[in-house]
This record gives structure tokens, sequence and C-alpha cells, in this order.
């Protein structure tokens, strides 16, 4: 099969040919219909090599959503032709967390070398995908695949941010999203759906900004040196209950430690590597700040619900296998607007 690989370390990957998978027991293969394109890659490929926590060369993408293929012996709850989705976070099964569907905060993945699909193990960026277990596939339930494969990672991880907070969002509250990328613009449309918050999106391209509006943020504001100050003006000097940083470099950072409210909160979803310095003077009283991680199982159903009403509306440009360096090249220079999305069968 058709599959895109990080060979080597500050090389780009590429489209090559390996073998098919075959399912041992307990395991799954999902003929893959659609596969995601995600910044997270990129980090990746970033990393040296004395930092990589994996052998290489290493099948790309998290984001998966097709039909089963083929069972492994004493598989039970799908049966082959199923159109599923692909949770990704995968934990050890049988801790606390896990047993709650908390899988993205198991602990004991780092000792047992548990590792989820392309970051790790062999991902989804191919014609076929070998998952670790039934319970790591939700129904598709009638959500094309390519609509529903964003959902996996860049609607779960800001559904799972945003649940997190949602006691503070209360009505005349306002909340933060910088940065509208793949997973920004879904977090505004989250933040409309479930909560009574005043959405303020910040991002440094004007097009990022039509877009956030587009998705229903009530107010836009460039991120630069001057964007808290503007969210101060628009909170009449109190600041944002929480601000979602899914970008989180040095400078948006600072932005959000500037324009938290007093006890609010302040989620760092991005993976820019900026510091947040949380101490007296540098945030204001009471503020929080939470570093959440992908999300849980029962909340990928729970997006996934969400894209089926019509409630979230990705964004998507689609590449066949064959244009998947396009995708990553296009997804370097920023030129992505939303989510790209891999169509191997295309």
């Amino acid at each position: 099969m058709k599959a895109f690989q990080y060979h080597t370390p500050g090389q780009p990957p590429s489209v090559t040919t390996v073998p098919d998978p075959e399912p041992g027991p307990g395991q799954v293969v999902v003929k893959v219909e659609a596969a995601g394109v995600c910044h997270s890659d990129e980090v990746i490929m970033g990393l040296p090599a004395d930092r990589l926590w994996f052998p290489l060369p290493l099948t790309l993408g998290h984001e998966a959503a097709g039909t089963v293929a083929a069972l492994g012996p004493g598989v039970e709850g799908v049966r082959t032709g199923d159109a599923v989705a692909v949770y990704g976070a995968w934990g050890c099964g049988v801790c606390r967390a896990c047993a709650l569907g908390r899988e993205n905060y198991c602990p004991h993945t780092e000792r047992l070398g548990i590792h989820s699909p392309g970051l790790g193990a062999p991902g989804a960026i191919a014609e076929y995908l070998l998952v670790d277990s039934a319970r790591h596939l939700v129904p598709l339930d009638g959500l094309a695949p390519v609509r529903a494969v964003p959902l996996t990672d860049a609607g779960l991880t800001p559904y799972h941010a945003v649940k997190r907070v949602l006691h503070r969002l209360v009505p005349g509250s306002t909340a933060v999203v910088i940065g509208v990328g793949g997973l920004g613009h879904l977090g505004v449309q989250i933040l409309r759906t479930l909560s009574a918050a005043t959405v303020v999106a910040l991002d440094v391209a004007e097009e990022k900004l039509a877009l956030a509006r587009a998705c229903g943020a009530h107010r836009t504001l460039l991120s630069d040196q001057r964007a808290a100050d503007g969210i101060r003006e628009l909170t009449d000097g109190l600041g944002a209950e929480v601000v979602l940083d899914f970008v989180a470099n040095d400078a948006t950072l600072r932005t959000a430690a500037k324009a938290v409210a007093k006890e609010g909160e302040i989620a760092v979803v991005g993976l820019g590597g900026g510091r947040l310095g949380l101490a007296a003077g540098r945030v204001p009283y009471g503020v929080t700040a939470s570093v959440p991680y992908w999300g849980t199982r029962p909340e990928l159903a729970e997006v996934l619900a969400l894209g089926r009403v019509g409630e979230l509306d990705v964004h998507i440009e689609t590449y066949g296998i064959d244009e998947a360096p396009l995708a990553y090249e296009r997804l370097h220079a920023g030129k992505i607007t939303g989510r790209a999305v891999v169509l191997p069968g295309a």
C-alpha cells in the first residue's frame, strides 16, 4: 500500500510503498478514506534525532476515518464494512483514566511504550491503518469521512478545552481564541454552540480573521502587541474570563497573560513552545493555567454528533495521497485556511 512516511530527521517526508497491515488478536484494520494533516506532525519533524521517542520511518497522520476492512481474532462490537472514525489518544485500556474513557491522560503510556497513530505508531496517511483495539473506533452514523476526520483532533481538542472551562463562560463573560487555524476556527464554533460568552478571535492574518467572523466570532482583533489592550477595551478593563491559546508561543502567551481577567483561566492548547510566567505580577490574581491534551473517547462521540447535526462547519482542502507533500508544504507556509485532508483512495 501507499503510505506517507517521515524517514530522516531534517528531511521532508515522502510517499512510499509498504506492506498492507495484518490484524493480530484484538486489532482492526481500517481502510482509510480520509486522513488529517496537522501542525503536530511538523512539531515531530522539527525534533532532533536524539529527542524522537519512536523509530523511523514513521507513517504520519493521527486523524483517520474510513471503513473496517479486517478483524483480528477476538474482535467484537464492529463488523467489516462499518464506517468509523478513529480515536487517536491510545492508552493502556485498563487503568482508571482509560476506564473512564480519558485515555488522553493515561499515566502508563510512556512506561508501556504505547504510541498513538502517527505519533509513534504507524499513522493514517496511508491506504490502511492498523488500530490496536475496537474501543478506539466510533461509528460515523452517516457523517461523511472527509467531514468527520478533522473532528477527531481539530474538533476534539478544542471541544475538550472548552468543556473544561464552561463553568466560567456564563452570560456576560468573554472568551478569547488566539489562532484561527485548523483548531481555532472550530474552537470559535464550539464556544458559540456550548456557551453564551462573547467570543473574540485573534490572528495575525486578515483572512483568518475573516474565517473567524464566518464561524461566529463576535469580534476579531489582529494578534499583535496591542491585542491585549483591545481585549481590555472590549471588556471595560476587566479582561477575558477564558483565553484559549491555540498558538502558544512567547508572544501569544504574553497576550494571554495581559488579557485574562482576575480569577480567569488561560488554556495553553497550542504547541508553539512558549513560556507562561505564572507568578504574582505576571498574571492577574486568581488566574489558573491549564494544558489540556486532545480529548476523551466520550467527547469524540459528542463532537461527531455536533458535526452530524450541522453545528460544526469544518473548512477543508483535500489532497490525494500523492499530493500529501504539497499539503505539508502549504501547511508549513501558513497557506491552509482551516484543515487539510488527504484522501488516500483518490
